[in-house]
This record gives structure tokens, sequence and C-alpha cells, in this order.
């Protein structure tokens, strides 16, 4: 299956709990004033990859503790992302992914689209809400903006509300 990708990066640290294979969406439907990565915005540029090649260039890199799926917007191509997802976990990694949207709304994107909610099951940390600049904070862990949540996915899911990932799991 093929996905539109900004880029990549196969050792980032700041993108989620240690070592990280980073995955740049292309297109978003927020443009957040501010936005770190604006030249994801437009659907129609970056660079079209299948989900395969991706994964066998993911499976290249060692030393890796997951998978983190950035913006762009992940869940407006959900579902080759949820394909990759499953697989990568397999692997025994995990998966990190950032959304402009809450953790809720895609809670009801989920009810009508089986990608997004193939997606946020293989999710581990969600880290969810657009970015505010004028609620920028460069003190906060793997996010940019203080009303973005890093969301335990899997616990949310199970409890049936939103439940917090424990900031003591997020040392690299």
């Amino acid at each position: 299956m093929e996905l539109r990708i900004a880029g990549t990066i196969k050792d980032s640290v700041v993108d989620g709990p240690g070592i990280r294979f980073v995955v740049f969406t292309q297109g978003c439907p927020h443009r957040c004033q501010g936005c770190h990565n604006p030249k994801t915005h437009e659907l129609d540029q970056g660079t079209v990859v299948t989900t395969e090649d991706l994964l066998i260039e993911i499976a290249k890199v060692k030393l890796i503790r997951g998978v983190t799926f950035s913006g762009g917007e992940p869940f407006i191509q959900a579902e080759p992302l949820a394909i990759i997802a499953e697989r990568v976990k397999t692997f025994g990694l995990n998966i990190v992914t950032y959304s402009g949207y809450t953790f809720e709304q895609l809670l009801v994107m989920a009810d009508k689209n089986p990608g997004v909610q193939q997606l946020l099951a293989a999710t581990d940390i969600l880290v969810d809400g657009l970015y505010k600049a004028d609620e920028r904070d460069i003190g906060l862990a793997f996010r940019g903006s203080r009303n973005q949540r890093l969301i335990d996915v899997a616990q949310s899911l199970a409890l049936g509300h939103t439940s917090l990932w424990p900031e003591v799991d997020l040392k690299v």
C-alpha cells in the first residue's frame, strides 16, 4: 500500500521515548500557526512510498526503541500507517503517533473510518491536540504546547476514558 511522506529520520531522541525511527507524513488540514513542519502541509507534495519499503528501512535500523508517526497529520493516512504499526509491533518496537486531533475527536472519526480505529489500536502513545504557539513550552516531554497530551491509548481504550501516559515512563 502507498502513502505520501515528507521524509524520515532514523535516530531521533525528541519524538518519543528512546531512539526512534520517525516517519513524517505529508498533508495536514490543521496548519497550526508556528508549526514546526510547515513543509508537510500540502497533501500533493512529498514522496510516495510503499508500506513495504518503509518496513524494510525500519527493520535495517538497530538500537531503536520504536517508531513515531508525525506530520503533517498521520490520521489522514491512517490505513497504511496502521499496517506499518502492526508489523513494527511484531519487531518488538512501540508506536508513538502525533495528531492535531484530540483523542476524543479520533474516537468519533474511528466510528466511520476503520483505518483510524486500526491506527489508534496500534498506537502506544498518542500526542494529541493542535500545536498552540501561545502555549509553547520547551520543557515538556515530546510535545510543543501545554494543551497537548500524552495519551496511553491501550489503557484509554480499555477503560473507556482518556488516560495519560505516566511521565516516569518517558525516559530514554
